[in-house]
């Protein structure tokens, strides 16, 4: 697919203007492709344990929250 150049100043602003928003994109799709490409069960099971601590983190800030 070839862009036009306004096609690439726009997608520059956006990224510019949404930084955060791109790097979050950008490692989530970095974590999914390396979960389903290279991960080897001992990732599995340590990215599993990370997943839990993390929810158990984000569940009692929504605690705390109220």
């Amino acid at each position: 697919m070839v862009l036009t150049d306004a096609q690439k100043r726009a997608n520059e602003k956006w990224h510019k203007n949404h930084r955060e928003r791109a790097n979050y994109i950008a490692m989530r799709s970095s974590a999914r492709s390396f979960i389903r490409k290279k991960s080897t069960e001992d990732d599995l099971q340590e990215l599993q344990d990370i997943i839990e601590n993390r929810r158990k983190e984000l569940a009692q800030t929504l605690n705390n929250q109220f």
